[in-house]
């Protein structure tokens, strides 16, 4: 089983198993890749609002512990669960107001997201407060918001408009004159998969399910993001996410100052994740 975008870390650790490899980043992956940043700001009371599911719930557990490994103790975290596809933003966004939070992390996706941007530009909860969102880049979620999006938040995300390497630009090029339309993050994880199970077969020789297997562990294959690696030791890929500020542009929400950060940089040490994953 190649899962292609499941965002729980279970999949690989806790309830991992000899037959399933996950491939985009993780969530403690690009948790990690926005923890740095947010330590460097020296903020000591976070506001942290999430989708009260597993995803969320393990964004949420390894942002605090990230940033309190990244700037030490001292930090209060004041969290705000909301029902998934069900947020009421009035409410959310009066209770995060009320706890007058330095900073604010956010692990909100589509369409919970977009309400609870708009309402909290409406009441000014954003103003002169860092906000921190864990796929608020994605253009599946960012694009939806128009010229509403936010500007200045820390994400992770998907500039496709920006990117110019060439594996990326072939991607892209071959994608538009396709679909007359521009790739957004899940065509990128949706090709990637494909082009993972072709150079698994091709390295097994085989369908067999367990020449698969072995020949999944440790494999090198290409992707629009550069070269990706299915680690032996997890199953997880080291495929990236790209990390920058939101910004607006053409009245279109945008990623200005990006980098593509990649995946292997940011999972957690060997101990850990066999300290984490079942032997067997």
């Amino acid at each position: 089983f190649i899962a292609a975008e499941p965002l729980t870390d279970k999949i690989v650790w806790e309830n991992g198993n000899r037959y399933t490899f996950r491939l985009r980043a993780s969530t403690y992956m690009q948790t990690a890749m926005l923890a740095p940043e947010a330590a460097r700001l020296g903020k000591k009371r976070w506001a942290i609002v999430y989708p009260n599911y597993e995803y969320g719930q393990a964004a949420t557990a390894a942002f605090k512990r990230q940033l309190i490994a990244l700037q030490g103790g001292g930090i209060e975290f004041i969290e705000q669960a909301v029902p998934l596809g069900k947020i009421e933003p009035g409410p959310v966004v009066q209770a995060l107001i009320d706890a007058k939070p330095d900073a604010i992390f956010s692990s909100l996706f589509g369409a919970d997201l977009a309400r609870f941007v708009r309402e909290g530009e409406t009441r000014g909860l954003f103003k002169d407060r860092p906000v921190f969102n864990l796929l608020g880049g994605e253009p599946e979620y960012l694009d939806p918001l128009k010229d509403e999006a936010p500007v200045g938040w820390y994400v992770t995300g998907y500039p496709w408009y920006a990117i110019d390497t060439p594996a990326h630009r072939r991607f892209r090029d071959a994608y538009q004159a396709k679909f007359a339309d521009y790739p957004r993050l899940g065509s990128v994880v949706g090709y990637s998969t494909v082009m993972a199970a072709a150079a698994a077969i091709r390295k097994a020789g085989s369908t067999d399910p367990e020449q698969l297997v072995a020949a999944l562990k440790g494999l090198n294959f290409e992707t629009p993001f550069g070269p990706v690696t299915f680690r032996a030791l997890d199953h997880q890929s080291t495929m990236g996410a790209y990390v920058g500020r939101t910004a607006v542009k053409d009245g279109k929400g945008v990623m200005v100052d990006w980098r593509y950060a990649d995946g292997r940089d940011y999972l957690p040490n060997d101990d850990e994740v066999r300290r984490l994953r079942p032997a067997k």
